[in-house]
């Protein structure tokens, strides 16, 4: 469920129509529900009880510090992959120890910046990177909880550019090299090793993967602490996917995947991690642009768009579908014509939707990209130096921009001419 619905004709979020902030902010824009976003991360609260356990949003999905600050009010934590995560969570007020460092490739920099700052626990993905954090905190008199990364070599069913268990991925190390790995991490100063982390894949529709991924990790666990190890967290990762299409059979639903985590690895006594991203701000955001043209080609329609793929990237990064709807509400039997939903961009690629069948749209109107909050404006570019899509955040009957879109002169003035020229 989500709060971007038709009232009186109109598409809202929550209780503002969205032709209203198109026309205050501008199109393109993105939009996102503050009560989306709480009703998210409830569920999935819900769904871990009675298990101990922290819930860390994916920042990689929306990193937006307005978003981030909504969701650690919550009680959420937070899961970066880079320094700039890190500083974006902290700049959310959400505590070091609510935060957790994954990501193959951290850099000492970054150890450092996290130690200063505080952290909850690295997710050390190689050995090399684990030597490395315990030269860091080492050479800072710290010790670092740490949970590895290990590979279970278990086929998510999902998209490839997106699937991250199987054997010849770059994440994790091999589960069979565990056993060594941790008998390093606990030999290191500087680490205390704490937990396992697994992750296997983003949008995944089925249980089954979780739960090959899950039991492995629940072997591993007892074999690790038959060998010495105090391991009292694991972190499960996150991937559940959600509904792109409206005709889509639905994907399981949070309370199911919680009692997967129940009665895969609940009897451990563990604390429980889980690393949400589209999940929770998936269905929280919609893009919304306006149509500059529709143009007849030699055999298809063209609906030209002010938004394209520097601002929305996965339809042609991954292929994938988004629902565009118009602002106006249809009237009930309307007719749909089919329509390549295209951007601006001068490349083939930008392509949004190839024959969607599409109520009459005329220069002027507004359309909606459905399910754009994860994966969205995190992923924009001014590629064509087009300015940055703007962010705003909806609570009730209030808007603000949290994002503004950046004019022509500043985006020119960031570049710098030498004096030499």
């Amino acid at each position: 469920m989500d709060h971007f619905l038709y009232q009186r004709g109109a598409l809202h979020a929550e209780d503002v129509a969205l032709a209203e902030i198109a026309s205050a902010v501008g199109t393109p824009f993105y939009c996102y529900s503050t009560a989306t976003l709480t009703r998210h991360y409830r569920l999935l609260a819900e769904a871990l009880d009675p298990l101990p356990h922290l819930i860390c949003f994916a920042v990689k999905a929306l990193s937006n510090v307005a978003v981030l600050k909504t969701l650690g009010t919550l009680g959420a934590g937070m899961d970066v992959v880079s320094g700039g995560e890190y500083a974006r969570a902290r700049a959310a007020g959400v505590p070091g120890d609510r935060i957790v460092f994954s990501g193959v490739g951290k850099t000492r920099e970054e150890m450092r910046m996290a130690l200063e700052g505080g952290i909850r626990q690295f997710n050390v993905e190689s050995e090399p990177e684990m030597r490395a954090l315990s030269e860091v905190a080492a050479s800072m008199g710290a010790t670092v909880p740490v949970a590895v990364r290990v590979n279970p070599d278990v086929d998510a069913r999902t998209h490839a550019k997106i699937a991250t268990g199987g054997a010849d991925t770059k994440f994790g190390i091999p589960i069979g090299r565990a056993g060594a790995v941790y008998a390093e991490a606990a030999r290191l100063p500087g680490l205390e090793v704490v937990g396992v982390d697994v992750h296997i894949g983003s949008q995944l529709t089925d249980l089954a993967p979780f739960e090959a991924a899950y039991r492995r990790v629940a072997d591993l666990t007892v074999q690790l602490r038959a060998e010495g190890h105090a391991i009292r967290r694991l972190d499960l990762g996150g991937g559940l996917g959600i509904p792109y299409a409206r005709g889509n059979e639905p994907p399981p639903l949070p309370s199911d995947w919680g009692a997967l985590i129940r009665r895969t690895v609940g009897h451990l006594g563990c604390e429980i991690e889980i690393e949400p991203g589209r999940l929770i701000a998936g269905n929280a955001g919609v893009l919304v642009a306006r149509v500059i043209w529709v143009k007849a080609g030699e055999s298809r329609r063209f609906v030209i768009l002010d938004a394209a793929m520097n601002d929305l990237v996965r339809p042609a990064l991954y292929e994938a579908h988004h629902d565009i709807v118009p602002l106006r509400e249809p009237v009930p039997g309307t007719a749909t014509e089919p329509a390549d939903v295209v951007g601006p961009v001068c490349e083939t690629g930008d392509i949004f939707a190839r024959d969607r069948a599409l109520p009459p749209l005329a220069e002027g109107d507004l359309v909606a990209f459905r399910s754009s909050g994860a994966y969205g404006a995190v992923m924009a570019s001014e590629y064509n130096t087009r300015p940055l899509v703007p962010e705003v955040l909806v609570r009730g009957d209030q808007f603000a921009v949290i994002r503004a879109r950046p004019t022509f002169d500043e985006i020119v003035n960031r570049d710098t001419i030498p004096g030499w020229l």
